[in-house]
C-alpha cells in the first residue's frame, strides 16, 4: 500500500502548536505517513517536512492583512502549486482562518480537505459556514458548543476536546523556578503575557508597564515578562527600557511564568484560556489600530472575547479592551483582587468550573484516530 501523502497548513504560533501536537499522534497511528506542510522548527521537530516558515505570518487587523497580501498570494500559489505536482490524499488545515478557508476554495475539492481547530464562527462572520461546507469535508472542533453550532447548520463536526488539557503543565516545581530567577519569595508576582504576535507585543506591552508601574506604587511585588521565542528579544527590551519597569523577562516557557504568578495579564487569545486552565487569577487586555478596532468589532456577535468567559458563559474575569485597557483601571482591578483572599478563592472556584467543557485529556490523539479512520474510507 503506498505511503499516504498529507499538507499541513498552519500560519500562527498557537495554531502551530496544535498542528505539531497532531502530527505527533498521527505518526504514531502510521509512522510510515508522509506530513508536510508549513510550520516552524516546532512542527519540523513534530515529524513534519517543512517547505515554508511561518515567521512573519501572525497579522493583527485589515490593515496589516493588506500590507503582507503579496506575502499571502506568494505563499497561496506555492502550496497550489505544490498541491498540483504531487500525489496528495488531503491538506489539514490549523486554524489561520483568513489565510486557509480561501485556499479551500482555491482548491476547490480537487484533493480532501480536514479542518482541525476551526474557525471561531460562532463568534464572528458566521456566514463562512457556506464556506466550510461546500469546501471541507472534515471539521474537528475543540469546543462541545461547536459541535452544536456546526449541527445547527447542518454540518457534521467531531469534537475532540481540547488539546492544552495535554499541554498546559509547568516544567519544574514552583519553587525550584523562583529560586533560579532569584525571585523574592516574599513578593506578589506578577506575570505580564503580552501576545504571540510582534504586533501585539508592540501594542500591548505599554499598557501591562505601565500597570505594573502603577501596580509596584501600591503593593510588594516583583514582574515576569512571557517571551514568545517567535518575537525578536528587540521588541521587549526596547519597551522595557523606555518604560523603566524592573521586570525580568522568561522566554518560551509561558506555563512556568503562568505557575509562579500570583496574578497575570494577558492577552486576548489562547493565553486567556491557558491561564484558566492553571486556575490564575487574571485579566484580559486587549488593543489594536482604531480603524481595525472599528471594523472589527460590529462583526463580533458575543458579549465576551475572552475564551475562559466564552467557555463558562459568564463572566469571570474582566476585559480591558480598547479605550478601556487604560493602566489606571487595570492596577486598580489588580491591586483590588490581590487585597482580596475571598475574592481570589471565587475566581479559581470559576475557573476551575470550566475544565469539563473543555473534554478529556488525549484531544489531539482522537483528532488523529479520527482523521487516519476518513483518510482510510474508500
Amino acid at each position: 500500500m503506498a505511503k499516504k501523502q498529507i499538507l499541513i497548513i498552519c500560519g500562527e504560533p498557537s495554531g502551530e502548536m496544535h498542528a505539531a501536537g497532531l502530527v505527533r499522534e498521527m505518526k504514531k497511528i502510521d509512522p510510515d505517513i508522509n506530513i508536510s506542510g508549513i510550520g516552524s522548527s516546532l512542527l519540523r521537530n513534530a515529524g513534519a517536512d517543512i517547505f515554508y516558515d511561518i515567521k512573519g505570518l501572525s497579522v493583527m487587523g485589515l490593515f496589516d492583512v493588506f500590507k503582507k497580501l503579496p506575502k499571502f498570494i506568494s505563499l497561496r500559489n506555492l502550496i497550489l502549486k505544490k498541491i498540483k505536482s504531487g500525489n496528495w490524499n488531503a491538506v489539514i488545515f490549523v486554524d489561520f482562518s483568513g489565510f486557509n478557508l480561501r485556499l479551500a476554495k482555491k482548491i476547490n475539492n480537487e484533493i480532501l480537505t480536514i479542518y482541525y481547530v476551526s474557525p471561531q464562527l460562532w463568534a464572528s462572520r458566521e456566514g463562512r459556514i457556506k464556506t466550510i461546507k461546500k469546501y471541507i469535508k472534515k471539521v474537528i472542533v475543540l469546543f462541545k458548543f461547536e459541535r452544536a453550532f456546526y449541527k445547527k447548520h447542518g454540518v457534521d463536526a467531531d469534537w475532540a476536546g481540547h488539546p492544552l488539557l495535554d499541554i498546559v503543565k509547568p516544567t519544574m516545581a514552583r519553587d525550584e523556578l523562583m529560586k533560579n530567577l532569584k525571585l523574592d519569595k516574599d513578593k506578589i508576582t506578577i506575570s505580564l503575557f503580552p501576545g504571540s504576535r510582534k504586533q501585539e507585543v508592540k501594542k500591548i506591552l505599554p499598557i501591562m508597564l505601565k500597570s505594573a508601574g502603577l501596580i509596584e506604587k501600591k503593593l510588594n511585588a516583583q514582574f515576569i515578562v512571557a517571551k514568545y521565542p517567535q518575537v525578536e528579544w528587540g521588541a521587549y527590551n526596547e519597551l522595557i527600557k523606555k518604560y523603566g519597569v524592573d521586570v525580568k523577562i522568561i522566554e518560551g516557557k509561558p506555563y512556568d511564568c503562568m505557575n509562579i504568578a500570583d496574578f497575570c495579564l494577558v492577552c486576548s487569545g489562547t493565553a486567556t484560556l491557558e491561564t484558566a486552565i492553571m486556575q490564575k487569577p487574571f485579566c484580559l487586555i486587549y488593543k489594536m489600530g482604531f480603524l481595525n478596532f472599528l471594523l472589527y468589532r460590529p462583526q463580533v456577535k458575543l458579549p465576551y472575547i475572552g475564551l475562559a468567559n466564552i467557555v463558562a458563559g459568564k463572566k469571570i474575569i474582566p476585559e480591558f479592551i480598547q479605550l478601556k485597557a487604560s493602566p489606571g483601571r487595570i492596577a486598580d482591578y489588580a491591586v483590588k483582587t490581590l487585597k482580596d483572599p475571598a475574592k481570589i478563592k471565587a475566581i479559581k472556584e470559576d475557573l476551575s468550573a470550566i475544565k469539563p467543557h473543555l473534554g478529556e485529556t488525549g484531544a489531539a490523539s482522537y483528532a488523529a484516530r479520527s482523521i487516519i479512520n476518513f483518510l482510510a474510507k474508500p
